[in-house]
């Protein structure tokens, strides 16, 4: 069996990921596409990943790229998460793991619907005629918010409680509910933010208009086997459970997907992993560099198992739900966290010790992500251990 060390995951990833300086991207879209997907339930990772692996970009060429040039898109998809993605990227997004969310979710509102007792009659039922009704106010407006869209739809008030007789429950409208459902089936889009590119408030807009040209739907299958190729060609070789938890498919589906690609076993420092056959020419150790990645970044998010990058510093920068907090990497690995404060300040602490050389790695970048937030200011949506003792 074929042995690929530590050092050569890492160089792989210095390169792949668009870390080391001579592989970063003056494209926002080509840095999303080598990444297969950005994390984007904090609004700010989208900019602050492009930030990091980009050459004299600014927070408005994403923008540009986001909603003028349309080229990216955001969705929810693997795992319930919210991703922003190759607007090319759609059609397997959907078919691979979209469109089963949005049956699932809706189920799962429908239940509260009702138990709620709410509603005569078959709620399925109902709760399409809502969602038909949501969509054709969509389309006369052109874009909207969620209380904009309430005010044409009446029914979309309605509110329900999902746990009655709980002291922390309180009664909601089905709004949002009804918009990620729309959202899942690819119906309407998240647009524009109200806000700065740190807001998580959005307009939505149809699909029809948002994407004129439409897409064409893939089989399940097909669009697995893609996401799957796309994700080993970006994140391995990795063991076949980082690739079910990153995908959030069953085993089965992961491992009818991978029948259908010529994969390679290997030997991770004892570990079992895949790679694809046709991506064995080994990576050649790229020129030592630093990166200052932000909170859920898809870097360190794209692997389950992440010793071999991030050694004994999980405390410090994940927090309870696992979700990893802004980090710093040294030619790939984690060697310390980072945080910015009220006045705009960026600041780091290092959790290992590294040499001269490349403490002026990070001081530059430090510097560079520095220029990137400019007059904004980002709190992470959750706080993890690190990040919580370099702002008080």
């Amino acid at each position: 069996m074929l042995s690929i060390d530590t050092a050569q995951r890492r160089a792989r990833l210095a390169t792949r990921h668009r870390l080391a300086p001579l592989a970063r991207s003056n494209d926002p879209v080509d840095i999303v596409r080598s990444m297969v997907v950005l994390h984007a339930t904090d609004p700010a990772t989208v900019y602050l990943s492009v930030g990091a692996r980009g050459i004299d970009l600014t927070p408005a060429d994403v923008e540009k790229a986001l909603y003028d040039d349309r080229a990216l898109i955001r969705m929810l998809a693997m795992r319930r998460t919210m991703f922003v993605a190759p607007t090319e990227l759609l059609p397997v997004l959907q078919a691979s793991t979209c469109d089963a969310l949005a049956h699932k979710q809706r189920r799962a509102y429908g239940r509260y619907i009702e138990q709620a007792g709410v509603v005569d009659g078959d709620v399925s039922t109902w709760l399409a005629e809502v969602e038909a009704e949501t969509h054709a106010a969509l389309l006369t407006r052109g874009a909207a918010t969620g209380a904009q869209l309430s005010k044409d739809v009446p029914r979309l008030r309605t509110q329900i409680n999902t746990a009655p007789g709980k002291s922390y429950s309180k009664p909601t409208s089905i709004t949002t509910w009804v918009l990620v459902v729309l959202g899942a089936e690819g119906r309407i889009v998240r647009g524009r933010p109200n806000g700065s590119w740190t807001s998580s408030q959005y307009t939505w807009a149809p699909v029809e208009t948002w994407l004129p040209q439409g897409f064409l739907p893939l089989p399940a299958a097909e669009a697995r086997v893609e996401l799957v190729r796309q994700w080993l060609h970006a994140f391995g070789p990795a063991p076949i459970t980082d690739l079910k938890w990153w995908t959030g498919w069953t085993l089965g589906e992961v491992r009818k997907a991978l029948a259908e690609l010529d994969t390679v076993e290997v030997d991770l420092d004892g570990t079992p992993g895949l790679i694809l056959a046709d991506d064995l020419t080994p990576a050649p150790t790229p020129e030592p560099w630093a990166a200052l990645l932000p909170a859920l970044d898809p870097t360190p998010m794209g692997w389950q198992s992440r010793e071999w990058f991030l050694g004994p510093h999980a405390h410090a920068l994940f927090d309870t739900n696992g979700n990893i907090g802004p980090s710093i990497w040294a030619d790939g690995r984690i060697v310390g966290g980072w945080a910015q404060r009220p006045d705009g300040e960026v600041v780091t602490r290092l959790l290992e010790d590294v040499d001269t050389d490349t403490r002026k790695l990070i001081d530059a970048e430090t510097a560079r992500t520095t220029t990137w937030f400019g007059d904004i200011r980002a709190i992470p949506r959750f706080r993890t251990p690190l990040q919580r003792e370099l702002t008080t």
